[in-house]
């Protein structure tokens, strides 16, 4: 808101590249190692590995090795970045080895040791699939029955392909849901029964929590509102919705002053949270008075942080402009088209507020989709002070706007702030009511009225 290095046998076998940075619907499904010692001695040997990808293009991977014992070690390796942990040896792409297309190789190189023989490694992976010379078909995926199931349920992991965000069975969807207000001042408004009411009653997909860092959010209780954070990444697991980790950056407006606290909070909930299909991170909120090239160093700095423990998350970049795509500095998205994040599974944020935002950026909107993956993270019916009168034609335009091009989006806020933007009419949190005409203010009614129509996600 505004305001506010061990391959140990000879001859040809197969190995594998585990996704990094890859979503589930580009995961290699095949591959081939050609595999040859190029000299060996007392102890130690050099090894050449040829790896070829048979199946569909990765952007990432890890060679991972399961060694006939511990006592094989890795002692140095080339073309990639090596470990070895217990038994098992990995070797992470460097930056310009990244992407394998289908038919494309990778040539990495290493030297070994051993203790008292060199027999064959017992398994090799490709991107989590056994690597046998062959492409393996994925196993299908059942949709459920028309008209059941969560958004979860239906949706899965998901993913970035092209411009879209995409569901496990490849195909672009929408995601509508609400955002928080600062979890520091309503705390109170996300408990069971509003949750419940957010899920059943409101049928949201997702759930955004805004932390904000400062304004008295995180940064004086780190873990105490990391653990807020997780619960509501809980809650809204268990009622079947998307949770979006927002660090609300936005005093001051450059995020690199958040960055070391950024990697402390997100190398946390990544490793807490990577095992959960539902889960997207928005790594900065509102970037403002900063220039793209400042916010570009930091989501390249932040995003590696989220990819060691959590490979295949959705990730979502604030833009410049208080997430304008630059509009409201006088610029537009050609500044973030010509310098990408380099990085691979995101988004970029856009944020409006409809009475204050209009028609030219609505413009960029629709100019920009067609060559940016979008998510509006954050949006309000009224000003962009969070107040005034809710302007209900312009909301009318940019809901039908972002339903025309699949564009996902959060509003502003899911609380009973004593604020036109606000979904509750004060005093609200202090009861269990969350749904009736009774509780809504003019915005919650229109919002909850969009967010409970049909999603009708496409499953094949």
């Amino acid at each position: 808101m505004k305001r506010f290095l061990a391959l140990l046998a000879t001859g040809a076998t197969v190995l594998g590249l585990s996704a990094l940075a890859s979503p589930p619907a580009m995961a290699a499904t095949g591959c081939k190692v050609d595999y040859t010692v190029t000299s060996q001695w007392q102890g130690g040997f050099q090894a050449a590995v040829k790896v070829t990808n048979l199946g569909e293009p990765v952007n990432g991977w890890t060679l991972k090795i399961t060694m006939p014992d511990a006592g094989q070690k890795v002692v140095q390796g080339w073309n990639a970045t090596w470990s070895q942990s217990g038994a098992t040896a990995s070797a992470v792409n460097l930056d310009w080895n990244r992407s394998l297309a289908t038919g494309a190789v990778a040539d990495l190189g290493m030297v070994g040791s051993f203790t008292s023989a060199n027999p064959k490694p017992t398994a090799f992976t490709l991107n989590g699939v056994a690597c046998t010379g062959s492409v393996v078909d994925p196993p299908p995926v059942d949709p459920p029955a028309p008209g059941t199931g969560t958004p979860v349920d239906i949706n899965g992991k998901l993913h970035v392909c092209g411009v879209h965000l995409c569901n496990q069975y490849n195909r672009p969807i929408q995601l509508r849901g609400m955002s928080t207000h600062g979890l520091q001042w309503f705390a109170k408004c996300y408990n069971t029964a509003s949750v419940d009411a957010l899920a059943k009653d409101w049928k949201s997909d997702l759930l955004r929590a805004a932390m904000y860092v400062q304004e008295g959010g995180y940064e004086t209780d780190p873990a105490g509102f990391t653990a807020r954070v997780n619960s509501l990444v809980d809650m809204a697991e268990a009622r079947g919705m998307y949770a979006m980790i927002d660090f609300h950056t936005l005093t001051p407006g450059d995020p690199n002053y958040n960055l070391e606290r950024a990697k402390t909070f997100f190398r946390s909930v990544a490793a807490r949270n990577a095992d959960k299909k539902h889960v997207i991170y928005e790594i900065t909120n509102e970037p403002n008075g900063v220039s793209w090239a400042a916010i570009k160093s930091y989501a390249e700095q932040v995003i590696p942080v989220i990819r060691a423990a959590d490979p295949d998350a959705v990730i979502i970049v604030g833009t410049r402009g208080w997430s304008s795509l630059g509009v409201s500095d006088g610029s537009n998205e050609s500044e973030i088209i010509n310098a990408p994040v380099n990085a691979t599974n995101i988004m970029y944020a856009f944020h409006f507020y409809a009475a204050s935002h209009k028609d030219n950026y609505r413009a960029t909107v629709s100019r920009a989709a067609s060559k940016l993956p979008l998510f509006v993270t954050e949006f309000g019916t009224v000003s962009a002070t969070g107040g005034g009168a809710m302007d209900r034609a312009s909301t009318t335009a940019w809901l039908d706007l972002l339903d025309q091009l699949k564009i996902g989006y959060a509003n502003w806020t899911y609380s009973d702030a004593n604020e036109s933007s606000a979904t509750f009419k004060p005093g609200t949190c202090n009861g269990t009511d969350y749904s009736s005409s009774a509780v809504l203010t003019e915005s919650g009614a229109l919002l909850k009225s969009r967010i409970s129509t049909a999603d009708n996600f496409p499953t094949s």
